[in-house]
C-alpha cells in the first residue's frame, strides 16, 4: 500500500496576514506564491493546511 502524500502549493502572498499565519506557511516549507512542497498526509499537516487554506492549493498524490 502506497503512503498518501499531499502536494501543497502556496497560491497567495502572506502580506497583510497575521504573524501566526505567516509562521504556519513557513512551517509548511513555503514562503512565496507558486512554491510547492510534498508532505505526508497526517492530522498535524491537515490542521496546518486548514489554518491557512485560503492561501493554498492542495493535491493528494500517491508515492
Amino acid at each position: 500500500m502506497a503512503e498518501k502524500k499531499l502536494k501543497i502549493t502556496q497560491i497567495r502572498s502572506v502580506i497583510d496576514y497575521d504573524e501566526r499565519q505567516k509562521r504556519t506557511i513557513e512551517a509548511l516549507g513555503l514562503g512565496r506564491p507558486n512554491w510547492s512542497t510534498v508532505k505526508p498526509d497526517t492530522p498535524q499537516i491537515r490542521g496546518m493546511i486548514n489554518a491557512v487554506r485560503h492561501l493554498l492549493k492542495v493535491e493528494q498524490i500517491e508515492s
